[in-house]
């Protein structure tokens, strides 16, 4: 599915708005078949967000969400901060992981965000 692109909305108010009730501060977010950004996209944050992108489209958006949200309040219980809830989302490490690998998309393999759930990663 690496030929389906995601729409690219750069220079967008949107992250700034969502930082405000946000306890990271957005930059970039995928939401559906968008990526909205608040500057200029860099290589990097591309590649992050599309990668979200993809464990949203592979999961129907709907279900990448709501297991988003499980992951986020099950880190928020077990590790009380979250940052370190943020951080540790399987969905998330999968994105940091590999945002600076040009190739990764073209090689990504379907449900690659499972390999990151803790106890699975070699």
């Amino acid at each position: 599915m690496s030929w389906i692109k995601p729409i690219i909305f750069e220079n967008s108010r949107l992250p700034v708005w969502f930082s405000k009730v946000s306890p990271i501060n957005i930059w970039a977010f995928s939401f559906g078949p968008f990526i909205v950004c608040r500057g200029k996209l860099s290589e990097a944050t591309r590649i992050h967000e599309t990668i979200h992108f993809h464990q949203q489209l592979e999961m129907l958006f709907v279900f990448q969400w709501a297991l988003y949200a499980i992951f986020y309040v099950v880190g928020r219980v077990t590790h009380k901060s979250w940052k370190l809830s943020y951080y540790n989302n399987p969905f998330e490490l999968e994105a940091y992981d590999n945002q600076i690998d040009p190739n990764y998309l073209a090689n990504r393999k379907f449900y690659a965000w499972t390999q990151y759930i803790k106890g699975l990663k070699p």
